[in-house]
């Protein structure tokens, strides 16, 4: 999978709008495989995960879902005028999400790969509903101020121009995923956003993965989902940033696989 994948849409109603979703399926010749679902990062797209989602996926045996979330990629945009509320990232895990799983007639509990926003938008699934595992990468669970400083610092950038620019590669228009994205982060009633509390529901397994040089979150955010979901196996990984699929793949696809292993022997190749 690269910047060029075929893509497929599907339209659901999502608060009270048709909304069309830009979505594909990665190693899907293996039909009756477990299916993980991955879940991009806040100014992501099914583009901007390149290849990862096939390398992995080819490793463990399973087949991906991959698909940009309302105001992102190909699917239906933000409009200017729609703020998005300190809720947004549970609406995605509670609304959309499911109704994407329904759609493409998805009835086993999935499997989530989620990163940095898609991270916590797993977590927040897998504490209210059906799901089979999740690894988390970069994943937030509260708001901590090297997250707004480093997001501060991105605005300086996408206004500057080259930022911008870039991602009008990967979105229909890129103002409608960076604006939905910080705005709502650098919101003060953001600031208080926490789900610690709603994470001590999770029952799955849970892989939890962060670089230790992470310019938008410090290792507590992993630290603190393991105290508690005490069934989480960390990974902290050195000389790694915000993206540890990116910098770290062999890594990260590695870890992936040996923790299927103790915790889904069936879903392994």
């Amino acid at each position: 999978m690269n910047s060029t994948t075929s893509t497929q849409r599907l339209r659901i109603d999502w608060r009270g709008r048709a909304t069309d979703i830009e979505y594909t399926w990665v190693n899907e010749s293996i039909s009756d495989a477990p299916v993980m679902v991955f879940l991009h990062e806040g100014l992501g797209s099914i583009a901007m995960w390149r290849d990862f989602p096939t390398r992995l996926c080819e490793a463990i045996g399973m087949r991906g879902l991959v698909y940009s979330r309302p105001g992102y990629g190909r699917s239906t945009m933000r409009a200017p005028d729609d703020r998005w509320g300190v809720d947004y990232l549970h609406r995605q895990a509670h609304e959309v999400l499911p109704a994407v799983l329904a759609k493409l007639g998805v009835t086993s509990p999935p499997w989530l790969f989620g990163h940095s926003d898609g991270g916590s938008i797993a977590l927040l699934h897998a504490a209210t509903l059906p799901t089979a595992g999740a690894v988390v990468a970069a994943p937030h669970i509260v708001v901590e101020d090297l997250s707004l400083d480093g997001i501060r610092k991105t605005v300086e950038i996408y206004e500057a121009g080259p930022l911008r620019d870039r991602l009008a590669r990967f979105h229909d228009d890129p103002d409608s995923p960076f604006g939905g994205w910080s705005g709502t982060w650098l919101n003060p009633a953001f600031r208080d956003w926490s789900i610690v509390e709603e994470i001590r529901a999770i029952t799955c397994p849970l892989l939890a993965i962060q670089g230790d040089d992470d310019e938008y979150g410090t290792l507590e955010q992993i630290r603190g989902i393991a105290r508690e979901v005490p069934q989480t196996r960390l990974l902290e990984i050195p000389a790694c940033g915000h993206s540890p699929h990116k910098d770290k793949p062999v890594e990260v696809i590695a870890a992936v696989r040996d923790w299927l292993g103790t915790t889904a022997p069936s879903s392994s190749p």
